[in-house]
């Protein structure tokens, strides 16, 4: 299945990140999301709210089960192995994180997800990468720009690098050409207010864009 996950995301190259949201509006998000042509999508945990981790994993779950097949969902935020086994458990495919922690990374493979830690600097990209990270997510990427992407994928060419932050419908291909083999977007296409005003059409339209230009790079 990892491999299966990993060639998925390798062909899709976005994921929609779904942040703050709660269960049945994440629903409707990935109905709009599909309509624009997404097939991945993150929905991530609110660490300063442990009490909505459950509402997180219903979400996962609803959206897995709606969308088997056809769209595959992760879990981000993912701090601490005890995350990892909630997010497997209610049926996410991959574990997304802000940072390298080893032993999230650990978990994640023991139980068969995909790993994408978080990581800046070489030393960090590094570490994920040695500890079995399939991806490594470079964050927060957009104010350091396409020149950090090449000056890093110069040295480290073999490691898959996901861009994630401050990444729009209008410097996605920028990001892919530098190097990335994937991106995570998420306010500017799951945006809030936009979700709280019912208006799934904009998210659907811009998600559109998105993959259109990422064909195009």
């Amino acid at each position: 299945m990892q491999q299966e996950v990993i060639r998925r995301v390798l062909e899709e190259k976005v994921i929609a990140i779904v942040r703050g949201v709660d269960a049945d509006a994440c629903v409707k998000v990935a109905d709009a999301l599909y309509a624009g042509g997404i097939r991945l999508m993150e929905v991530t945990f609110n660490q300063k709210n442990p009490a909505s981790f459950a509402d997180t994993a219903k979400a996962i779950e609803l959206i897995s089960k709606k969308y088997e097949g056809k769209m595959l969902v992760g879990a981000g935020t993912v701090t601490t192995p005890e995350l990892v086994k909630i997010a497997a458990e209610a049926g996410a495919k991959y574990v997304i994180s802000p940072d390298t922690n080893p032993d999230v990374i650990r978990t994640t493979l023991e139980l068969g997800l995909v790993s994408m830690p978080g990581a800046l600097t070489p030393t960090e990209v590094l570490t994920a990468h040695r500890a079995g990270a399939h991806f490594v997510k470079l964050f927060p990427i957009g104010n350091l720009g396409t020149a950090y992407v090449k000056a890093l994928c110069a040295p480290i060419s073999h490691v898959k690098f996901l861009g994630v932050g401050g990444i729009t419908e209008d410097n996605v291909a920028d990001f892919l050409r530098a190097g990335v083999v994937g991106v995570g977007v998420g306010g500017n296409l799951a945006n809030r207010k936009w979700i709280e005003a019912g208006e799934f059409d904009r998210i659907t339209e811009t998600a559109r864009k998105l993959v259109e230009n990422m064909k195009n790079a």
